[in-house]
């Protein structure tokens, strides 16, 4: 049987990861900027992670939300201690797409109300109701079409406002900074702005951290810069290291009602263990604090090359912008330097998300093989 052919692949085969680096199956050693979308946070086989994972399964892989599990307790305990953000509820499910349907389901159940807004370049998901609010018609069918939805302008408030005050907007959804859309982050004005609407006409306020959240950006959250309160946070890739997790955390003024959300794998032992784990060596190996550090690095070695003509994002979420598109560069960096980086839909631009505990020498290593390139 053939495998449904929707990915353009590498030909390339990993079989192995540790910490900022992946093995193909020839025993080829490639640096990891990418981290698989920026899944991987603790770097490939970090041993607790490990450990626990295997603890977890040797006892108890899976049973159904239909019993009592104490570590998604344990869990949305040590994400509040972690994050630091309080009074809201947890719930729990398999991916990113899914925690923003969940999120966009408790917000229209919320409201009442059935519209939503969402902003050029967003990338939500692939799913029935995030895909009508992702900028890239190419990857929605006539099936998603029928969802009522509203594209704005990122970092425009006079539509915003306009939009809201019409009456029938559950949700105002954005990525604080833009992940496959170019790594595009609007004014603080803005977000506050959007905030201030949203409790004003009974509209939901989402979030969606599912890129740049669990440390990615220095902060816990993106959102956290900017001095506002979401009603509802999405978040998923770096939730497990590769496990596959997603959440939504919800306002406590967001009351739940049985049925009212649902899920058959979300919030499962092996996935607990996993998101625990990673938060305890977020923590343990301050690793929000080393990607400061190393984002000041990578910034001030970009500023040197004159062929980098912009420097975006926060943190280990970035973007470094050329004046030509970056594929080729792509392709000279993964096969003749063995380095994994990203694109975006901005095809000037170099993505690079790699796991949080890497080092500046590992950036070193980048940066001589991009001279190199560049030169060439």
């Amino acid at each position: 049987m053939e495998l449904f052919d929707v990915y353009p692949l590498y030909d390339i085969t990993p079989v192995k990861g540790e910490g900022s680096y992946v093995f193909d199956e020839s025993g080829k050693k490639y640096l990891d900027l990418y981290g698989g979308h920026a899944v991987i946070s603790v770097g490939h086989a970090h041993p607790k992670y490990v450990n626990a994972i295997k603890d977890q399964v040797s006892r108890l892989g899976f049973y159904s939300n239909s019993i009592k599990n104490p570590l998604q307790k344990k869990l949305a305990d040590k994400l509040e201690e972690i994050s630091g953000v309080e009074d809201y509820s947890l719930f729990l499910c398999s991916s990113g797409a899914e925690a923003n349907e969940n999120a966009l389901k408790v917000a229209s159940f919320h409201t009442g109300k059935d519209r939503v807004i969402y902003f050029e370049n967003a990338f939500h998901g692939r799913t029935s109701g995030v895909v009508a609010i992702t900028d890239n018609d190419a990857i929605k069918a006539p099936f998603n079409l029928g969802h009522k939805s509203t594209k704005l302008t990122f970092d425009d408030t006079e539509s915003l406002k306009k939009e809201i005050e019409k009456g029938d907007v559950a949700a105002v959804i954005f990525e604080v900074i833009q992940g496959v859309g170019g790594l595009d982050e609007a004014s603080s004005g803005f977000y506050k702005t959007a905030a201030d609407l949203c409790k004003e006409n009974n509209v939901m306020l989402i979030t969606d951290e599912v890129q740049s959240g669990y440390g990615r950006t220095g902060d816990f959250f993106a959102f956290q810069k900017h001095g506002i309160r979401p009603d509802i946070i999405t978040m998923a890739k770096g939730m497990g290291n590769g496990f596959p997790i997603g959440g939504i955390l919800i306002d406590n003024t967001i009351q739940p009602k049985y049925g009212m959300l649902g899920t058959t794998f979300g919030g499962n032992h092996l996935a607990c263990a996993a998101s625990i784990s990673v938060l305890e060596v977020i923590k343990e190996e301050n690793l929000m604090n080393n990607v400061v550090e190393v984002s000041d690095f990578v910034k001030e070695e970009a500023t040197k090359i004159p062929e980098i003509k912009k420097i975006k994002g926060r943190g280990l979420m970035i973007g470094l912008e050329f004046d030509f598109e970056i594929a080729a560069l792509r392709k000279e960096l993964l096969f003749n330097h063995h380095i994994f980086t990203g694109a975006a839909s901005n095809k000037k631009l170099l993505r690079i998300l790699p796991p949080l505990n890497i080092k500046k020498e590992e950036f070193k290593i980048f940066f001589e093989a991009l001279k190199k390139v560049l030169k060439d």
